[in-house]
């Protein structure tokens, strides 16, 4: 199985929204698409979780790392 990307589950999630907004969707496989959706939503938040905690690390000149703040 392929290992799924950040921007390549977006695009998907995208889709699947359109088909259920879409009304066009049979019962069955609108809980199949929803059930996808679920899982695709929570692989996203966990990459953006991932990386907002990734960028917030800012790297001082003496090698220490803080949190970015911004001021306000």
């Amino acid at each position: 199985m392929k290992e799924r990307n950040f921007e390549e589950s977006l695009l998907k999630l995208e889709e699947i929204i359109r088909e259920l907004e879409s009304g066009e969707v049979a019962l069955d496989d609108m809980v199949k698409k929803y059930e996808e959706a679920n899982e695709l939503v929570k692989f996203c938040s966990e990459k953006l979780e991932k990386a907002t905690k990734t960028v917030n690390k800012i790297v001082e000149e003496n090698g220490k790392t803080k949190d970015f703040k911004v001021e306000e």
